[in-house]
């Protein structure tokens, strides 16, 4: 990808579409935000509808991207691309499409036992079908935080953030179950990533890095 090409990045909210735009400004290239919903609950309500309602809402994000010059594009927002099934829209676009879940399937075989916090049962559905897709003997824990996803999205402090929802207890409590690590299964959860950090000794996965250089690489 020249850094002179812009990249669709496709999310929830405005705030995680913010968000995609500005982990891709960090490596120097340009993103154009395309969020599909005004709010988490609305994002929610989405994910529920149904897939044809779904597929065609996307489908006709990614069109008005290509139409403004992007030929890739960024899916950063975990339950969205839980939701939506991004393969056939590619083919179809002749976009290169980046998820969450594409990491995914290449870091299941590394572990045996995985933590996972998502934004809501949705999301979290598709990623542990993701992750017992690569690694059937995975053993997967899991939990939804979509009030967390609220507050974030209100601009909450992210110290504040982890003390409010006690999350630095809930890290400790995945760790004392013996997972090897905890997947930030929402894109917004890197707000508070290095606030939880100093609360627990277990490494926090997310999958953004990997996703830029999924989306860089020749094709």
């Amino acid at each position: 990808m020249r850094a002179a090409e812009p990249a669709a990045v496709l999310a929830g909210t405005p705030v995680d579409t913010r968000m995609g735009v500005q982990v891709l400004a960090e490596h120097g290239l340009e993103g154009r935000a395309f969020p599909l919903a005004e709010d988490p609950w609305q994002q929610t309500a989405f994910q529920l509808s149904a897939p044809a309602e779904k597929t065609a809402a996307v489908r006709s994000v990614l069109l008005r991207a290509r139409e403004q010059g992007c030929r890739r594009a960024f899916v950063y927002c975990n339950s969205l691309s839980a939701a939506v099934d991004f393969a056939p829209l590619e083919a179809e676009t002749g976009m290169r499409i980046v998820t969450p879940l594409q990491v995914y399937r290449a870091l299941a075989p590394r572990h045996r036992r995985l933590g996972l916090i998502a934004a809501n049962a949705q999301g979290l559905a598709g990623i542990e079908r993701t992750l017992y897709g690569a690694n059937p003997s995975l053993e997967l824990l899991g939990a939804c935080l979509l009030p967390v996803v609220v507050d974030i999205e209100s601009g909450v402090p992210p110290a504040e953030v982890v003390e409010r929802h006690r999350l630095g207890a809930l890290a400790e409590w995945f760790r004392a179950c013996g997972v090897e690590a905890l997947v930030l299964g929402c894109t917004h959860f890197p707000y508070f990533q290095g606030a939880l950090a100093e609360r627990t000794s277990l490494p926090l996965i997310d999958p953004a890095e990997e996703m830029v250089r999924l989306l860089t690489a020749p094709t």
